[in-house]
């Protein structure tokens, strides 16, 4: 019964999403990689909900609420502040500039290396990191639902290998094939199912805790836990307090406002007021975020007295045991959508990248727009092989969202920097933004990879030579040998900027940017953008008040 609903409905979102697409022109650059330039507010807003929540995020912030509680909601609300900031700020410019990729934005403002370089990084980062990871993180939870190592009598690392496969075939005809607006499709109904299918979890965790009722489960879940309400963060935590207001909101700001897989849905807006109309709506879903992904950990907490030997399988196992039999193949339809459009929204993204900012502008500048279009596909072919064969070796990089996190640092905030200065300058030349975002990606691999390990190494050495034998305390020294991750990425983020504008005071462009307004779409505001984004960040900072 439950692989007949999973079926069921994996298909009915394929049908869907292929009618829903089949008039759009595909073999020309908007019409592939944007959509047209068609999509509405809705559609934008469930793309942004489903590219960005996966198994990977689904599985490991529970995992991290089990250990450490509600604090980990940072990463799930602050997103709503950063969502606000970019439909303010940054759309607003994207759109008036009628760019398809951020790179090309960095293109006009600096130079085509400037672009090609970000691209790279872009790619390398995909390909490398979060292609691979949500892969690995998505086959592992689909083996584990369907028990697939039991249903198909092979080891649980060949059950991994099929669902790899699975998934990334799958995953690729949605990208290479559809194009961004089969991808945004799939996404919104694929949002409605996420949003059913992952409040049920907590719904029928605390009916289990309360004895049917459901208030009884929140008041019993709180006053037994109290300590895992608790949302500042101590400097021990994996976020502390602290952290929010330096690398968080850098994190954030860049993942919703610059990281090609998500802006590119508001670039595909029909005009200014959809992308922002999107944007808010999606900020809105953000709050609630944490419902689905930190709640259902503090659930397992209880209800397995903290005895899980592995917190990341807090989210699996409470799934198996609050679940009716008869929903277990929705459920797992609605995560199977999640794995699929985190992966085909980067994919195509990847697809976008190679094909308008280095086919075309390296490899064959007479292209079409046709052999543009036919080229990135090819890539996104190679792309999803490649990524296919690492992810099962990232079973071995620990805890995946943590490991994502910090070496998503290596591109993001070099990204970041040069595109803020970009727009909030304009006389710093080409060469400055080369040399932040290679000085950026540089400073941060050497600080993270090779300094801060030498230095945690010598700390617990040193407390071992003294006596100290504790692992817990051995832990804390090695936490507070170095800085936090975060405020690293603040730190490195302020260097790099004062390094750009140091190298435009000395060689200023001749002529100052200014950004011209293309006509692609109207740029008109929404007139209550600001009103509702203000609602948002009050909503998010009386949370923060009140968990205090």
């Amino acid at each position: 019964m439950g692989i007949i609903s999973f079926v069921g409905f994996t298909l009915l979102v394929a049908i869907i999403s292929y009618l829903a697409t089949r008039k759009t022109d595909e073999t020309s650059s908007d019409g592939y990689f944007l959509g047209g330039r068609s999509l509405t507010a809705v559609v934008i807003a469930g793309s942004l909900l489903l590219t960005n929540l996966s198994t990977e995020q689904i599985v490991g912030l529970n995992g991290s609420s089990y250990t450490e509680g509600i604090l980990v909601m940072a990463w799930e609300t602050l997103a709503a502040i950063a969502m606000v900031i970019t439909a303010i700020f940054l759309l607003p410019r994207y759109l008036k500039g009628g760019i398809t990729t951020v790179p090309q934005f960095l293109e006009r403002r600096y130079d085509t290396t400037t672009k090609a370089i970000t691209s790279g990084l872009f790619l390398t980062g995909y390909v490398v990191v979060f292609l691979p990871i949500v892969l690995y993180s998505g086959s592992l939870a689909i083996s584990t639902m369907f028990d697939v190592p039991d249903l198909l009598g092979v080891s649980k690392e060949t059950s991994i290998w099929i669902c790899v496969i699975g998934i990334g075939v799958i995953g690729s005809i949605y990208a290479i094939f559809g194009g961004l607006k089969a991808v945004a499709v799939s996404d919104t109904i694929n949002a409605v199912g996420l949003l059913i299918g992952g409040i049920m979890i907590p719904v029928f965790g605390l009916l289990e805790i309360g004895d049917g009722s459901i208030s009884e489960g929140i008041n019993t879940l709180m006053t037994t836990n109290p300590e895992k309400f608790k949302v500042i963060g101590d400097s021990e935590s994996s976020i502390p307090f602290a952290t929010i207001f330096t690398g968080m909101m850098l994190v954030q700001l860049f993942y919703w406002g610059t990281n090609q897989a998500i802006i590119q849905r508001a670039l595909g807006a029909k005009n200014l007021k959809e992308g922002q109309k999107g944007l808010l709506l999606g900020s809105f879903l953000k709050i609630l975020g944490p419902i689905i992904v930190v709640l259902p950990g503090i659930i397992a907490f209880h209800l397995f007295n903290g005895e899980l030997e592995v917190a990341d399988e807090a989210y699996p196992t409470l799934v198996s045991r609050v679940l009716p039999v008869s929903l277990v193949g929705f459920f797992a339809a609605v995560l199977f959508g999640a794995i699929l459009s985190s992966f085909n929204s980067a994919l195509n993204s990847s697809v976008t990248l190679f094909g308008l900012d280095i086919y075309k502008e390296y490899i064959n500048k007479e292209a079409s727009e046709k052999q543009v279009v036919k080229a990135g596909k090819s890539f996104g072919v190679l792309l999803a092989i490649l990524a296919m064969a690492v992810a099962p070796f990232i079973a071995n990089a620990g805890s995946l969202f943590d490991y994502l996190q910090e070496v998503n640092g290596i591109y993001s905030i070099p990204i970041l920097t040069i595109i803020v200065v970009g727009y909030l300058t304009k006389k710093v030349p080409a060469i400055a933004g080369k040399i932040g975002i290679i000085s950026g990606s540089v400073l941060y691999i050497l600080s993270q990879f090779v300094i801060k390990p030498i230095l945690q190494n010598n700390a617990v050495d040193a407390a071992k030579a003294n006596g100290i034998t504790d692992l817990s305390e051995l832990g804390k020294i090695e936490a507070s040998a170095y800085p936090h991750f975060l405020h690293v990425m603040a730190i490195l983020f302020v260097v790099n900027i004062i390094i750009m504008l140091i190298i435009g005071k000395l060689y200023p462009r001749e002529e100052a940017y200014v950004q011209q307004y293309t006509k692609e779409v109207d740029i008109t505001p929404w007139k209550y953008t600001k009103i509702v984004g203000a609602i948002v960040c009050l909503i998010v900072i009386s949370t923060y008040i009140y968990f205090k």
